[in-house]
């Protein structure tokens, strides 16, 4: 299903939107991206060796040559991969976007034979609608400590 068939359009034509694997000559550009994110504290800051590895399993979704939006899975092992740095351009969110970033770093999981995917999120509800939940069969939930501040 494409973002035009599940969601109507909008001011936007929806359906200029492209949603296509990250580049290296996308490092600066979302470099610039993700900035504003990270100043809302939405997403931690990366160093452009991170960003350079979260292209390497990224993809990007733009609107007239123009990056709006961003995700990418990184894969720990064949059992754990996690969504890191979903983000999307205010003006651009409750779209479809952010949810066909989620399905294509899906996909990436299925292509890798990743068994499990795991977000972490302020934005709880936005990754239940994409079929996340707290626990995994079998009762198995993530817990965490925080070591630093950010």
């Amino acid at each position: 299903m494409t973002i035009s068939q599940a969601f109507p359009m909008t001011e936007i034509e929806i359906e200029k939107v492209v949603i296509r694997p990250a580049e290296i000559k996308d490092l600066n550009a979302l470099d610039e991206f993700i900035k504003p994110f990270v100043a809302q504290k939405i997403l931690i800051p990366r160093t452009f060796d991170e960003l350079t590895e979260l292209i390497q399993h990224g993809f990007v979704a733009e609107y007239e040559s123009q990056i709006i939006g961003f995700s990418a899975l990184e894969v720990y092992s064949s059992k754990l991969g996690e969504i890191r740095s979903l983000a999307v351009q205010a003006e651009f969110q409750g779209m479809g976007i952010g949810q066909t970033l989620v399905e294509v770093c899906i996909e990436r999981a299925h292509e890798r034979n990743v068994l499990e995917v795991m977000a972490i999120t302020s934005s709880e509800q936005f990754f239940k609608n994409c079929g996340f939940d707290f626990t995994l069969p079998g009762e198995k939930k993530a817990l965490f400590i925080q070591t630093r501040e950010l």
